[in-house]
């Protein structure tokens, strides 16, 4: 009878808890995450932070990977030397299976370049905002089936043909640039701000912590470049 007491105490209690976390307005729900990032990314990166709210991260890191995979499939302009059924398939494979990698390492050097400024956070604190504030790029993936449906491997090559299609495919294929442009910009924001409150630093460092990262990896790059080509 003891045992049962307790147990309707303890269940008690943590109606209680849950109570004041929804009087308090701190408690998100699943729902909430996806909907409000956009209107208080801050609020919800807080959210995740204190709770070290884990769902969702692994299957986000993979769609990102696969993103990231597909822009730089562009950038790289695969469409001149693959097909468009090869070039799917790297990037949905080869994205998904070890994109979420750099994403790892680039939190890890976030991390230790953060303690120079005075940030807080671990590495795996950091994994989880970047996580979270990909879900701009990720939904930007959506964008990619009209562009290939229209013009396929085009879309990948240096001087592909995007103007044949008509006016109407067109705007909607150039849409979905503008569309994936401002998506990326909120991907940007959602990082300056989740890295701001999980490391406790203003915006400008943030900003600043975000970038040291890449100019600690391009220095003895372009050092080692510039005394090559001095001899």
């Amino acid at each position: 009878m003891k045992y049962v007491h307790n147990n309707k105490f303890n269940k008690k209690l943590e109606n209680m808890e849950d109570i004041l976390e929804n009087s308090n307005g701190v408690y998100l729900t699943d729902k909430d995450l996806f909907t409000k990032i956009w209107t208080s990314p801050r609020q919800v990166f807080k959210y995740i932070n204190d709770k070290r709210y884990d769902k969702y991260v692994t299957i986000l890191l993979i769609l990102s990977g696969i993103s990231r995979c597909f822009d730089r499939a562009s950038m790289n302009n695969m469409g001149d030397k693959m097909p468009i059924s090869l070039i799917l398939g790297l990037c949905i494979f080869i994205g998904g299976l070890f994109g979420w990698i750099s994403y790892y390492i680039y939190a890890a050097l976030v991390c230790w370049t953060g303690k120079w400024l005075k940030g807080q956070g671990d590495t795996s604190s950091i994994l989880r905002i970047f996580a979270y504030a990909m879900i701009p790029s990720i939904i930007a993936l959506i964008f990619l089936v009209p562009q290939i449906g229209i013009y396929g491997v085009e879309i990948f090559k240096e001087n592909g043909d995007l103007t044949s299609a008509g006016w109407v495919p067109n705007i909607l294929v150039y849409g979905s640039f503008i569309l994936e442009v401002v998506l990326g910009i909120f991907t940007i924001i959602f990082c300056v701000v989740g890295i701001s409150e999980v490391q406790k630093l203003s915006i400008g460092k943030s900003i600043l912590n975000l970038v040291l990262p890449g100019i600690i990896i391009l220095t003895p790059i372009v050092v080692i470049i510039l005394i090559y080509k001095a001899f």
